[in-house]
Order: C-alpha cells, then sequence, then structure tokens
C-alpha cells in the first residue's frame, strides 16, 4: 500500500482540513500523484496543486446525501474526498478504462464504500438499476453546465439534488441551465458562491426526468440544451 504523504498532510492542515481526515486524503493524494506519472490522470502535479482539489472536493459535502452517485469522476474529485468524509458509499461514473482502474484500487486501498461504472452517463443513466436511484450526485469540471445537468438529472431520484461546481457562470450559461433544467425535471434551487471564481450550483429534482434523456453519446455535448 502506498504510505500516506507526510507533505500532503501538512499542505492540508494549512488548508484547514479537519485532523481526522488528513491521512486518509493524504493516502488518496499520495495514490493520485503516483499513477499520473504513470498516465496521465489530472492536471495537478505538485502537492499544492492536489490540496487545492482535495479542498474544493470537500466544498460539495453539506449538500450530499447518502444515496450518492459521482459523473465523470476521473481522478475521483470530488467523490473520494466526499466518501472519506461522509462515509457514504459512492458510484463512480468514468468511461476511460485506465481512470477506472484507479478509482477501483483507490476504493480497495482506502477501504471506502462504493462501486465503478466504466461507462458513458449517456448510456449508464439508461440503465434501470441507475437511472432515478440516487438522492444527490455530483459532476466537476466537465463541460458546459445544461451538458452537465443533461448528464447527472437522469440519475437523481425526484426530491434529490444534483450539485454542479463550476466556475464562471455568464447570464446566457445561467439561463440554459434554468431552462434546460426544467425540460430535466428539476429546477436551480440556489447557487453559492465560494472563493475566487469557484461556485455551487444546486438543482433539485422535482419530476421524473423524460425517457429521451439524456440523448446519446457525444450529442449532449456537441449541442448543449437550450444554448444558442
Amino acid at each position: 500500500m502506498t504510505p500516506p504523504d507526510e507533505g500532503l498532510e501538512a499542505l492540508l492542515e494549512r488548508a484547514g482540513v479537519e485532523a481526522r481526515l488528513r491521512p486518509p486524503l493524504a493516502l488518496y493524494g499520495a495514490l493520485v500523484l503516483a499513477a499520473n506519472r504513470r498516465f496521465n490522470l489530472t492536471g495537478a502535479k505538485s502537492g499544492e496543486e492536489l490540496v487545492a482539489h482535495l479542498a474544493d472536493s470537500l466544498s460539495v459535502v453539506a449538500y450530499i446525501r447518502e444515496g450518492y452517485i459521482d459523473i465523470g469522476s476521473g481522478a475521483g474529485f470530488p467523490a473520494i474526498p466526499v466518501a472519506i468524509a461522509t462515509g457514504m458509499p459512492v458510484t463512480l461514473i468514468e468511461a476511460t478504462t485506465k481512470k477506472a482502474r484507479f478509482l477501483e484500487t483507490v476504493l480497495e486501498q482506502l477501504g471506502l464504500r462504493g462501486r465503478v461504472v466504466a461507462e458513458r452517463a449517456e448510456a449508464a443513466a439508461h440503465r434501470e438499476v441507475l437511472r432515478e436511484r440516487f438522492a444527490s450526485g455530483t459532476a466537476r469540471g466537465l463541460a458546459a453546465a445544461s451538458t452537465v445537468a443533461e448528464l447527472l438529472l437522469p440519475f437523481i431520484a425526484p426530491g434529490g439534488v444534483a450539485v454542479l461546481q463550476r466556475g464562471r457562470l455568464d447570464g446566457a450559461e445561467c439561463v440554459a441551465l434554468e431552462d434546460a433544467s426544467l425540460m430535466l425535471g428539476g429546477r436551480v434551487e440556489s447557487e453559492c458562491l465560494l472563493g475566487g471564481k469557484r461556485r455551487i450550483v444546486v438543482v433539485r429534482k422535482e419530476h421524473p426526468t423524460p425517457s429521451r434523456f439524456p440523448r446519446r453519446a457525444g450529442i449532449p455535448e456537441k449541442r448543449p440544451l437550450c444554448s444558442s
């Protein structure tokens, strides 16, 4: 097993991360950095860059409820830090085989409950065992906000929330997200500004998503809903 990185623990302490979370997050960070030397897992190359991602991931914890899914999981942000902080099981959707295998290794080495689905979200969301089965879900830095809503909301049960981590949102993208959410059975419930340009947008699922969504692979990104 890769040992926790004491340098990462010190950086996490400096970032204000609570003591109980530092060792498992440092272990996770060490796994990410080691894997990143073998293949392109994340743009974070240093401990400082990685800790920024870890801290940003923890910002969604207050919005998450059990029955949790993350799409486009990549290196595991924010899902793995959320699982560490809450102890909740997590379902991770990641289409790239190397990244999916890495996530399976992380779950095993950190003793986290969860599963990895090595499939595109467009296909996975039409599977009965996954569609509208989750109380909360996240997606971090995937595409246009309305695209993310189309990919994530079909997994969320009515009454649940889709939690979108975003950077700057201009007026047109905000309107597109609001209109797309209505088409998908949801509504934008709140927006919380974090430090810098970061923000969290919460979309509440109110009605079942029409069966035609998400559209087939690649279309949500090429032709975002409600975008001009």
